[in-house]
């Protein structure tokens, strides 16, 4: 793909204690209700944080705190607790998103919910390590998704956790395996579903996102390219602009305000790939998770275009899934319209599928020898690498596998000569209609125009004759 290229979400993270009839264990949360204000919480000093007499879900008082686009409105409170034990967390929240979790020494649990302004019950559970001695319960927003309301924190807790059965049990010296179905960790937005989402080569300044989104509606994009920059294994935009870069962030906190969200796209046809410059798996997991988060999105894609290291590379890729729930596509080069994605890109994806990691695999409709119609040409090469997928997952169903297939190709004039046009690109969308495919991109929204309508291979125009827009509003229509 040409080119060097969160979920905007308010989420408002509570605990809540229940006043039944029932009998159950003390809460052990410091002013649950906050009806002694914010006493026994800590909150981040942008949140604005405050104990409000409306809107409550019992009592006189509630919390209510308003993320910014910096800062998540995080409370939190440390609370001891006694290891071997399960506990349950509970809270009464509203607002946009809203989050719940608890942190400490082998403790990692959150759960999440979007309830609008009606009071919704989160719950989640716990065991603490042999050495666990206390743990963090915390609330939190999203970047700049308006204020969220908490009350009636509760961890209710005491119970002693059942022993393993000796199947269960790690062999000596082996550390149990995470479950791959993990919640997502402290910080994260809920990964969601993106069914549409052309790539932006964000370091060039036009068009902004807010301006595409603004000329079609398109709320989604896939942000190109995360690189290593000059010091190495640390992301940054294109290699030389800062992954915090002000422009580009606000740009994306705008998108993200209006219910718009990103992928953050590494690689691409350029280097330094982070997937070369970062030595270790723990390294490369450390400058993903420094991406993600400093745009605010839980959808990673990569797009590798020149040999890599697999297993170092899946190995990182499976840790952020299993500690994130992290969405994950790869794209990849298409060896031939009869043949699908090459060889090497066929190796990345067994070892994935040997470590059970989760992705969308999105081949590169673009650059390849064919024959006949182009637009016909691009379907055979997804066929084609649809069957090569069914040999590396020969357990998944045949709606599966079309589920985790992607589309991209490159809108107007190709690198090596094919053109897509307004025909083709119609062509693609009626195959992608009809198997209901994952996902649908194209390279590239800075080239949607017809500005160079003479066949000219450019960045910022596509080569043909067509209307501002118009791909991006041809694949628009796919909603999965």
């Amino acid at each position: 793909m040409r080119g060097p290229l969160g979920l905007g979400v308010a989420a408002a993270l509570v605990l809540s204690g229940l006043f039944t009839g029932t009998a159950h264990a003390e809460n052990l949360v410091t002013n649950p209700g906050f009806e002694s204000g914010l006493s026994g919480w800590t909150c981040s000093p942008a949140s604005g944080a405050q104990a409000v007499s409306s809107p409550v879900h019992a009592g006189s008082r509630a919390l209510a705190a308003t993320p910014t686009s910096s800062d998540h409105a995080r409370c939190e409170q440390t609370i001891s607790v006694r290891p071997s034990t399960t506990y349950t967390l509970s809270a009464w929240v509203r607002g946009n998103y809203v989050f719940l979790g608890a942190t400490g020494d082998q403790v990692n649990a959150q759960t999440w919910a979007s309830p609008g302004s009606a009071w919704t019950r989160l719950t989640t559970s716990f065991t603490t390590g042999p050495s666990t001695g206390s743990v963090t319960v915390y609330l939190h927003g999203w970047y700049g998704q308006g204020t969220y309301h908490a009350d009636d924190v509760e961890l209710d807790g005491g119970h002693p956790a059942p022993s393993p059965s000796p199947s269960q049990s790690p062999s000596p010296g082996e550390s149990p395996s995470p479950s791959p179905s993990a919640s997502p960790s402290p910080g994260t937005p809920p990964a969601g579903e993106i069914t549409f989402a052309p790539y932006i080569d964000i370091t060039m300044p036009t068009p902004s996102l807010t301006d595409a989104y603004q000329a079609t509606g398109v709320k989604h994009y896939t942000l190109a390219f995360v690189l290593g920059d000059s010091t190495g294994c640390n992301p940054s935009w294109g290699g030389t602009i800062p992954i915090d870069d002000p422009r580009i962030i606000n740009d994306v906190r705008a998108l993200q305000a209006r219910g718009g969200q990103v992928i953050v796209a590494t690689g691409g046809a350029l280097g330094p790939y982070l997937e070369h410059v970062c030595a270790t798996p723990a390294a490369l997991l450390a400058a993903y998770k420094k991406a993600l988060d400093t745009v605010g999105t839980n959808h990673l894609d990569v797009d590798i275009e020149a040999s890599i290291d697999a297993h170092k590379v899946n190995t990182a890729l499976k840790q952020l899934q299993d500690e994130r729930g992290t969405t994950i596509s790869y794209t990849l080069r298409v060896q031939g319209q009869d043949y699908g994605v090459d060889p090497f890109s066929v190796q990345i994806l067994q070892d994935a599928a040997a470590k059970g990691l989760e992705v969308l695999v999105n081949p590169m409709l673009m650059n390849f020898g064919h024959t006949g119609n182009w637009g016909e040409a691009m379907v055979s090469a997804a066929e084609a690498t649809l069957g090569q997928m069914r040999e590396i997952w020969p357990g998944k169903s045949e709606a599966q596998l079309k589920r985790m297939l992607g589309l991209t190709p490159m809108i107007g004039r190709n690198d090596t000569g094919p053109i897509t046009t307004q025909a083709d690109a119609r062509t693609l969308l009626s195959y992608a209609q009809a198997n209901h495919v994952g996902r649908i991109a194209f390279w590239s929204v800075g080239r949607d125009n017809g500005g160079c309508p003479d066949g000219t291979l450019s960045p910022t125009c596509s080569g043909i004759a067509q209307s501002p827009y118009e791909f991006t509003r041809i694949f628009a229509a796919y909603t999965g």
